[in-house]
């Protein structure tokens, strides 16, 4: 049965995004301001349904989709992270004649992308909600049709994601050939009831590379550096944002459902993108001298701390991959903003160089982004220190102690870059001297820079919090 009230908050994205698509062609005038002011009303509706007025859990489309305590909670921050891609982007967009409505229409359809496969429960409704997702972003990748980089960015992101799908499908075609079906319940039963295959095996390897892709894990990774600096700024904050949580959700779905009874194969797989994605981000990220360029190796190693947490294939494994990511959200909203207020008379500046001085020309910009490297480094008692600590407790706990120690080498790598953007905005002088932002960036960064920084998330996730999130967490261990 196809069961619409499970789906409410895809029918939502669908509809809207549709109707703003009619919307936008009918219109002689430029209507994207109404249309972005709109769409990001769609996404906190979509934001609300998904998780405050979300339907009991239960099963659609003849079971290709579930929605579950996991889908609710990860939906809720897609929806979020989403919206606020959409406001910070809104001036750029202006300055840089790029203001066009398809750019809020192709968010809405990467949400409903995204929100597809955070429900799957068939790897034909996962692969549906991959390609949904990643056809929208390939064409906000290349949105300024005008910028020989942007261009560039799309065609490298577009040749490299059809290269993960034809993996993705291999991989795929793999496990319904050994197993006669689609159905995560079903995998999961045959992997209970039969003996291990090599063929099972190397098509949940294959499966789990071509997902690694849209986390941009390590060594799938090539296009992330090129894509973060030839994209429009706001795209690339919410390429950073809400495609990495959709795909590490789906991740941890699929280790955690289809073949949960058979952790100890696909655990080796985790552990080595894990440790390739610390280590490459890190090191890569010390020669960058674009800070976009920057922010994508750091997305890179973050992505491999976020794997950590699910070596321990439990329960508590799921908890801290979300809370991690969660805090990693805000943060990379947060550097973002900063980024998106780095610009001169002249137009937007990306070197970490421009920098300098920072903190005499705009001391409220300069905290907030020296709280927002010191929570990436994890130092105490910024949020990010415990994001870390949650996310490498599990694997502790599951006795890969020389995982986590590995995990803490690569971030004292990290920190080197880190700090250097904080000595630089403090201590050098300084060459620019940035006009002044648009209110919506200063208010993000701002929230952004108090939430992480004065701790006020700790009693939340330490009472509610902690409830709401284990709940999801349970749902699918």
């Amino acid at each position: 049965m196809i069961n619409p009230q499970f789906i409410a908050p895809e029918i939502l994205l669908a509809i809207s995004a549709s109707l703003l698509l009619g919307f936008g062609v009918s219109k002689t005038t430029n209507r994207a301001p109404l249309v972005r002011l709109i769409a990001i009303g769609v996404l906190v509706l979509f934001s609300v349904i998904s998780f405050v007025l979300g339907a009991p859990d239960g099963q659609s489309f003849y079971g290709a989709l579930v929605t579950d305590e996991f889908a609710r909670f990860t939906k809720f921050f897609l929806g979020i992270a989403a919206a606020f891609g959409l406001l910070m982007g809104g001036n750029y967009l202006s300055r840089e004649k790029l203001d066009h409505y398809e750019f809020s229409v192709l968010t809405l359809y990467a949400v409903l992308g995204m929100s597809i496969m955070v429900s799957s429960n068939n790897l034909l409704a996962l692969y549906i909600g991959i390609e949904m997702m990643s056809l929208a972003l390939y064409v906000l990748a290349a949105f300024n049709r005008d910028s020989l980089r942007a261009t560039e960015a799309g065609l490298k992101y577009f040749v490299l994601g059809a290269l993960s799908s034809g993996i993705l499908l291999y991989g795929i075609s793999l496990i319904y050939g050994f197993t006669g079906t689609l159905n995560f319940d079903g995998i999961a039963a045959w992997t209970e009831t039969n003996d291990l295959s090599a063929g099972l095996v190397g098509g949940m390897v294959f499966l789990l590379c071509g997902l690694a892709f849209k986390i941009s894990a390590a060594p799938f990774h090539m296009w992330t550096p090129d894509v973060y600096e030839g994209a429009p700024t706001p795209v690339t904050a919410f390429f950073a944002a809400a495609p990495k949580l959709a795909a590490i959700a789906l991740i941890a779905r699929v280790v955690m459902g289809p073949f949960g009874s058979i952790s100890d194969q696909w655990v080796q797989v985790i552990i080595v993108l894990a440790l390739l994605s610390m280590f490459i981000g890190a090191i890569g990220a010390l020669r960058q001298t674009n800070i976009k360029r920057l922010m994508a190796y750091s997305s890179i190693a973050n992505m491999g701390y976020a794997l950590v947490p699910l070596t321990a294939a439990s329960m508590a494994g799921v908890r801290g991959m979300l809370i991690f990511m969660v805090i990693y959200l805000i943060t990379v909203l947060g550097v973002f903003a900063c980024i998106l207020q780095m610009r001169i008379r002249d137009g937007m500046v990306e070197r970490i160089s421009d920098l300098s001085g920072l903190a005499n020309s705009n001391r409220g910009m300069a905290i907030a982004l020296t709280i927002f490297m010191l929570s990436l480094m994890g130092i105490p008692w910024m949020l990010g220190f415990f994001g870390k600590l949650y996310a490498f407790w599990p694997a502790v706990t599951a006795g890969y102690i020389w995982l986590v120690v590995a995990a803490l080498i690569a971030s004292v790598i990290g920190a080197f870059y880190y700090l250097r953007i904080i000595k630089i905005m403090w201590f050098d002088e300084a060459e620019h001297e940035f006009v002044a932002p648009s209110r919506e960036l200063s208010w993000i960064s701002t929230i952004s820079a108090i939430l992480l920084g004065g701790l006020l998330l700790l009693p939340f996730l330490a009472l509610r919090g902690q409830a709401w999130i284990e709940m999801a967490a349970k749902s699918i261990s």
